[in-house]
């Protein structure tokens, strides 16, 4: 498909990252899959990226110092001589630069997975540093969020000739493979990570030590508060923790006191991933969780490395991306196979920091799963979208725990619940039973008092003995429970107030979780006078319809890369998994039901620690794409509609089929860096036009992914795939298209490969009558009679195909369209027009909060956008500001928010497209100010008329597939003006928004 570059060639193509502080985005919320929103860090800590590349990428190309990238196949040796001389030289350049800069204090080095470092600076500093030769990127911290009895089973890993069987049986399934598990930490107590299983594979403390040392494995473990090197073992082979981002230990300890500095986990998140991922076989369970039997990792022979970044702050973890990148370059540092992150993540940046070290240690051959989101059901919510991880969404699986409640007025209404039978006894609503004083949406959501700053909302008075149904929402849901039990209740009804998952948790008090659909009669009735309630007996069942996608699940499209790559990857088991936690955060229990997509990942971690096992040669990718080529469905709805395929990506786990994919679609180092020029601005000019030359598409459409995104198809668009054939004989496919109503498909040419051999075919999509700016989904299926390999396709068709935007300084702009129709074309002009200024003064807000009406020291600028405008633009800049400010800026309609940018720098920018004429407001506040900072607001308010400065030529008429090209001629434009247009479009229906055009000039 393309030419390889040769290792002395790689040396070059250097990726000189522009790192955007992401606007990420997405919680991956914890232990309930509630979504939670991000915040700026609490810190001053930056990350700098250095240019040189880091360790598992360098090739050798500085002076005397030898190459340190790993051989496929290869771990890098952290102890190796060029290694410590690399290391060496890469931590001098660090103290270099900042020194540069005026100082800083530094407090990580990042050298094997990413080069750079964090450090606490100041606003000038940091702005001294973006200009220093050899920086590529200075990016604020961010604070991210957290986002199995019968899974092996359902997933059919302990069938007969399932893949434990494969692998010599749940005893040797996973063996001497390595999961990092970058996390909340680790209970080391946890039967789960016991290295004495004894013969029969029962995990005890006192059993026969059954597990040996790892070859070469380079970690260690962290000795800290209530934890010590020999709470490792040969099955829990390293811990380590980071707090950097927190102010070190003494930040731990003055701002989450409760807090273990050191591996142990308290909120229980990351021991329950890590025992979902490689938990060992047959676990013995114990409190309310033995109804359900023992528990058993995916891959349960794993060796389990805990990297603890996210901390328990009363609300959930929290994660600062300083640590969570310290973790990774050390997690592939140490030699681990597979990292799992269930930690949310950017939805746009592929450059963000967590993104980019997953793009090394991804080249080191690490398999990598992170968590989609739980930002569910809203569309276009998963994060993490790098294509060199695989990003998990989550699913239900047939085990339920069912429950009911009859109220006395003889009607039952059936949820989730594990619940034992309680009453008849009196019932009340949680909003009839608060405290005076308390805030009346807190009552309803039943806040317990850890959730309210300690001070309960619930009256005693009025809930003791009775059940109260409680609002799902905001807070914990077994915190809700909580609240009742501290009031006296003995009985909780969980209502959704909107459609959304059921979950049968562990609660304080029986509770049976009910939908929104029943909420108005159950609450009308608990209003009644002498109304009263039964929790009935729960029941446990292994035969509930599934998988479907849980209603938390965040779901494509992908709002990077215009909708060009398909995220998720693939979906897997993530309500409602049952695991070993962390007693302290979990009310004393060894285990506990969690739902998330941080419950889903870890089962894909497992997954890729079983495929290590089973194909030691295979790449991520080659493990990624035989999970996704051989998934199932989920029950949501036709597997061609476009909103199935963006909830389940691929399809759901299948893991024994995956063993024997038949073919595989593998890309690696220098696809990734061509994607990175189609989508990106990270990666330099040279190296682009090199990979080009070489036969490297930038088109994002065309990276040998196992699936097939189109997110702007003007008429045709034909797609390039390389295949390799994994099976054992020579195989000739043949191709069947389901889906894609609206479209012709032509496979050309279908493969025929022999053993071992790879091959290339295109998938040519041509619109016949799909309706424009709307995505059509479909599967793409290549069969041999023996394997089955599938692909989804979504493909969104346009009548034309041209850029957002474009941008000069007041030379000729040049650019092509593409033509989804045939007809009459033209492009006329909308202004230009220069920016009205509006200068002020706005001193630094001590809470760093987020930008709002009510931010402290904010200044608010009343704007009046008339009729007729198509276009508003209000934009701050670093040149306005003193050095090293940090500026954000939202917008608001009345108290509607409308727009915020919240970058890490004072370079803001809201757009608003059609706006209603109206008063707005604008808010400048001042994140991170020394003192006090002048700024000016630019404002552009573009309509459809023409000034005459801007001569716009295009073709005359469109061709269905034809390529365009368009140019832009200013004349009379002032100087040191910076002015905004656009060309707007006509000659079919559904034309995409005009282009905007950015001119300024010098």
């Amino acid at each position: 498909m393309s030419t390889p570059i040769a290792p002395g060639k790689l040396a070059s193509l250097t990726l000189a990252a522009l790192l955007c502080a992401s606007a990420a985005d997405v919680s991956a919320g914890g232990r309930n899959g509630e979504a939670a929103t991000k915040g700026h860090a609490a810190n001053k800590l930056y990350i700098v990226q250095m240019r040189e590349q880091p360790v598992v990428a360098y090739e050798g190309d500085i002076g005397t110092l030898t190459a340190t990238a790993p051989k496929a196949g290869q771990k890098i040796d952290p102890l190796a001589s060029e290694v410590v001389a690399y290391v060496k030289h890469l931590g001098k350049r660090h103290n270099q630069v900042l020194s540069r800069a005026g100082g800083g204090r530094k407090v990580q080095d990042y050298y094997y997975a990413f080069n750079g470092f964090a450090a606490e600076l100041d606003e000038r500093q940091a702005a001294a540093l973006r200009r220093t030769p050899g920086v590529v990127s200075v990016v604020k911290d961010e604070a991210r969020t957290l986002d199995t009895s019968s899974s092996p089973t359902f997933l059919g890993l302990d069938a007969p000739g399932g893949l434990w069987e494969q692998l010599g049986g749940a005893g040797g399934a996973g063996e001497g493979v390595i999961i990092g598990i970058v996390d909340g930490g680790v209970w080391p107590e946890s039967l789960s990570f016991s290295d004495r299983t004894g013969s029969n594979g029962n995990a005890s403390r006192d059993g026969k030590l059954s597990y040996q040392q790892v070859p070469g494995w380079h970690g260690k473990c962290t000795p800290g508060e209530r934890f010590t090197a020999s709470h490792c073992n040969q099955k829990l082979i390293g811990a380590r923790y980071y707090n950097a981002g927190w102010g070190g230990n003494a930040g731990i300890d003055a701002q989450l006191p409760w807090e273990f500095n050191s591996p142990r986990d308290f909120g229980g998140h990351g021991t329950h991933t890590a025992s979902t991922a490689g938990g060992n076989a047959m676990t013995p369970t114990n409190g309310p969780a033995a109804v359900f039997g023992p528990i058993s990792g995916i891959a349960p022979r794993a060796r389990i490395a805990a990297y603890k970044v996210c901390w328990e702050t009363g609300t959930g973890g929290s994660c600062f991306t300083t640590d969570s990148v310290a973790a990774i370059d050390q997690a592939v540092a140490d030699g681990v196979d597979v990292i799992n992150f269930s930690i949310s993540g950017s939805q746009t940046n592929f450059l963000d920091p967590v993104e980019v070290a997953f793009l090394y240690a991804a080249r080191a051959g690490v398999f990598v799963a992170a968590s989609a989101g739980n930002s569910g059901p809203t569309t276009a919510t998963v994060a993490h979208p790098g294509p060199w991880l695989t990003t998990v969404a989550a699913g239900t699986h047939n085990r339920d725990g069912q429950g009911s409640t009859t109220l006395g007025d003889a009607t039952t209404y059936n949820g989730a619940s594990v619940a034992s039978a309680t009453g008849p006894a009196p019932l009340i609503r949680s909003a009839d039973a608060g405290l005076a004083g308390a805030d009346p949406a807190a009552v309803a959501l039943c806040f317990a008092a850890e959730d309210n700053g300690g001070t309960p909302v619930l009256d005693p008075a009025k809930v003791a003995g009775k059940i109260v149904v409680c609002d799902r929402g905001a807070t914990a849901r077994v915190n809700k429970s909580l609240a009742v039990q501290q009031a006296g209740g003995v009985g909780m009804i969980l209502t959704n107030t909107s459609v959304n998952s059921l979950n049968a948790d562990f609660h304080f008090v029986p509770t049976v979780h009910l939908q929104s659909t029943d909420r108005a009669a159950v609450m009308a009735y608990a209003a009644t006078a002498g109304a009263t309630a039964t929790i009935n007996q729960a029941t446990i069942v292994y035969t509930a319809a599934a998988p479907y996608t849980a209603s938390f699940s965040s779901r494509g499209p992908l709002r990077a890369a215009g909708g060009d790559v398909l995220k998720p990857d693939l979906i897997a088991p993530g309500q409602d998994i049952l695991a070993a936690v962390a007693p302290p955060g979990n009310a004393g229990r060894s285990f506990d039901l969690y739902s998330g997509t941080s419950m889903s990942s870890p089962h894909v971690a497992g997954l890729g620690a079983l495929f290590k096992d089973r194909h030691p040669g295979w790449s991520p990718m080659m493990i990624k794409s035989a999970l996704m080529t051989s998934g199932t469905d989920v029950l949501d709805g036709p597997n061609t509609h476009p909103l199935v395929i963006f909830r389940q990506g691929a399809g759901h786990v299948n893991p024994t089929a995956a063993t024997d994919p038949g073919l595989v679609f593998d890309h690696g180092w220098n696809d990734w860096l061509a994607f990175l020029c189609g989508t990106t601005s990270g990666v330099g000019a040279g190296t682009c036009s090199l990979l080009q030359s070489l036969g490297y598409s930038t088109d994002p459409s065309d990276l040998n992914l196992p699936s097939i995104a189109i997110g702007d198809l003007a008429g045709t668009q034909t797609v390039t795939r390389e295949v390799t054939n994994v099976g054992s004989a020579a195989a000739s496919y043949t191709a069947s298209v389901a889906g894609m109503a609206g479209f012709t498909v032509e496979v050309t040419p279908p493969p025929t490969l022999a053993a071992g051999a790879s091959g290339t075919f295109t998938v040519k999509l041509t619109t016949t009558t799909a309706a424009l700016n709307a995505y059509t989904g479909g599967q793409l299926t290549l069969s041999d009679g023996t394997h089955t390999v599938r692909i989804p396709m979504v493909a969104r068709p346009v009548a034309l195909a041209a850029p957002a935007a474009v941008a000069g300084s007041g030379a000729d702009i040049t650019y092509p369209v593409t033509f989804g129709y045939s007809g009459a074309f033209s492009a006329t002009a909308r202004g230009l027009v220069a920016a009205a200024t509006t200068d002020g003064s706005v001193a630094d807000d001590p809470t760093d909060s987020s930008c709002s009406l009510a931010s402290p020291n904010a200044q608010l600028i009343p704007v009046t956008i008339p009729a007729g405008t198509s276009y508003a633009r209000f934009a701050l800049f670093d040149a306005d500001v003193n050095p090293g400010s940090d500026l954000d800026l939202c917008v608001f309609r009345g108290t509607t928010l409308v727009g915020s940018s919240g970058s890490g720098t004072s370079a803001e920018e809201v757009n608003l497209v059609d706006p209603a004429a109206d008063g707005y407001t604008v808010v400048v506040t001042g994140w991170g100010v020394v003192s006090s900072t002048p700024f000016r607001l630019h404002t552009w308010l573009l309509d459809a008329a023409d000034a005459g400065n801007m001569t716009v030529t295009a073709p005359a008429s469109a061709a269905t597939g034809a390529t365009g090209t368009v140019n832009l001629v200013f004349t009379g434009l002032a100087p040191a003006t910076k002015y905004l247009g656009a060309v707007a479009y006509s000659g079919a229906a559904g034309m995409p928004n005009p282009t905007i055009v950015r001119v300024d000039t010098p």
